[in-house]
């Protein structure tokens, strides 16, 4: 594979991190993992994503937002704190923000309405949303939808669903973001058996690092850790269920990637 790789979400600043992240930038160049999206899940991380992407402004770029998780501690002054980093040049998304109600760890109105909020302010700033979904896909739909023709961009981040809900997503003109989880032999058969249905020019492919470890590296990564420079081993398995040449989905996901994020080239 001679085409460079965009990581669209990994989250560097995860104290999982903090001892040899140095270490771990040097290894996702050497894998050819050129760029780095860093996700940005409640103030303090967004915050963090930012201090550490402009630290690295030739290889990194952030997100900011509220995870569904942390949409309790949604505040007046969050809105203001995420709607200051969107000026930053090297923000380039909002979110991680949508909805989760597989484990509710915020109150679903509260979900809901921090996630129209987040819509609201990725309309204002005219950046792209990085959206996660689990176990919400009707809800989601019905917040999401009204707000699409005026969106200029979104990405569902670290797929999982069924056919169904993939076409959902597909016909509102998202974009789709592929982890490791399609490395999983037991949660990942129905996404392999899938994920050929994505539109060549919607697909993206992410580790979200240090979660969703390939289940089948070999060796395995100590303490379970995943990782930026992984990434071309979720692009082999992405390239081979689709049964599309490796560097063809290289080259599709990193363009993808770059025209989303409103990258330079």
């Amino acid at each position: 594979m001679t085409r460079s790789l965009i990581d669209i979400g990994i989250n560097l600043t995860h104290k999982s991190f903090r001892r040899d992240q140095k270490d771990v930038i040097q290894r996702a160049k050497d894998a050819k993992v050129s760029t780095l999206i860093l996700t940005g899940t409640c103030e303090s991380s967004s915050r963090a994503a930012l201090e550490l992407a402009q630290s690295y402004p030739e290889m990194m770029y952030s997100t900011a937002g509220v995870h569904p998780h942390d949409a309790k501690e949604w505040t007046p002054q969050t809105e203001a704190f995420i709607n200051t980093l969107a000026m930053q040049d090297q923000v380039v998304a909002i979110g991680e923000c949508g909805l989760d109600f597989n484990r509710d760890f915020s109150p679903r109105p509260k979900q809901e309405e921090v996630f129209e909020r987040q819509i609201q302010l990725a309309i204002q700033h005219k950046k792209p949303l990085f959206l996660h979904e689990r176990d919400a896909q009707q809800r989601f739909l019905d917040i999401l939808t009204p707000y699409r023709d005026q969106l200029v961009d979104a990405v569902v981040h670290c797929f999982t669903g069924t056919k169904k809900t993939l076409t959902a997503y597909i016909d509102l003109d998202l974009h789709i973001g592929i982890t490791g989880w399609i490395c999983d032999e037991r949660r990942g058969t129905h996404l392999r058996q899938i994920v050929s249905l994505i539109p060549q020019n919607r697909l993206m492919i992410e580790t979200d690092a240090p979660f969703l470890t390939p289940r089948d590296l070999r060796p395995k990564p100590a303490k379970g850790r995943n990782e930026p420079a992984f990434l071309p081993h979720i692009l082999q398995h992405v390239a081979t269920c689709r049964n599309e040449p490796l560097d063809e989905v290289a080259e599709a996901t990193t363009k993808n990637a770059q025209r989303f994020f409103r990258l330079p080239s």
